[in-house]
């Protein structure tokens, strides 16, 4: 372990021993950087393709296509209608994840959980600020690979936080098994 300062053991110790200290950043600050790192991009994207696709599809390459489409549900578009009952579920699920973020560990895993909320917390905003309003409002979707639904940056980094943090912790659990 790497030190970047020294400090003295606590008076119960019994000395005047110096001791390593980490001045790693706090995990917190990394979850909070990556939540809003993916907000900003999943609502500028989100803008983008309101103002940009309105009244157009735009091709990009192969299967890949830009087209807008609002969903009132959750995935695949199932669950039209259950748009207040889901963001509820979903702002429960924001607020256990982050008081949980003390039980990730290392890098990975605490970017993984960023991706995830910062993913929930942009679909929650358009369920929020889209017409009709709270709870009814209908997230942005417009990347279309026209053989599965379309999706938004909100839903790959949550797909992509969930994958990382299942791997994480399977490689954890691994590893605690082969140390047992």
């Amino acid at each position: 372990m790497r030190t970047s300062a020294l400090r003295r053991k606590p008076p119960a110790c019994r000395g005047v021993d110096l001791v390593a200290t980490s001045q790693k950043a706090p995990k917190s600050l990394w979850i909070v950087l990556t939540t809003v790192f993916v907000l900003a991009v999943d609502q500028w994207s989100k803008y983008w393709a309101v103002e940009a696709l309105s009244d157009q599809t735009i091709g990009v390459i192969w299967k890949l296509r830009f087209h807008l489409t609002g969903n009132t549900g959750f995935a695949f578009s199932t669950g039209q209608g259950l748009g207040p009952i889901l963001g509820v579920v979903a702002s429960a699920i924001v607020v256990v994840l982050w008081r949980m973020r003390s039980r990730f560990s290392g890098t990975v895993s605490t970017v993984a959980l960023g991706l995830v909320l910062g993913g929930a917390c942009g679909n929650l905003i358009d369920r929020a600020v889209r017409k009709p309003g709270w709870g009814r409002g209908a997230v942005v979707d417009f990347i279309d690979l026209q053989f599965w639904p379309v999706f938004n940056v909100a839903d790959m980094a949550i797909v992509i936080g969930v994958l990382l943090l299942s791997v994480m912790m399977w490689l954890e659990q691994r590893g605690a098994k082969s140390g047992a």
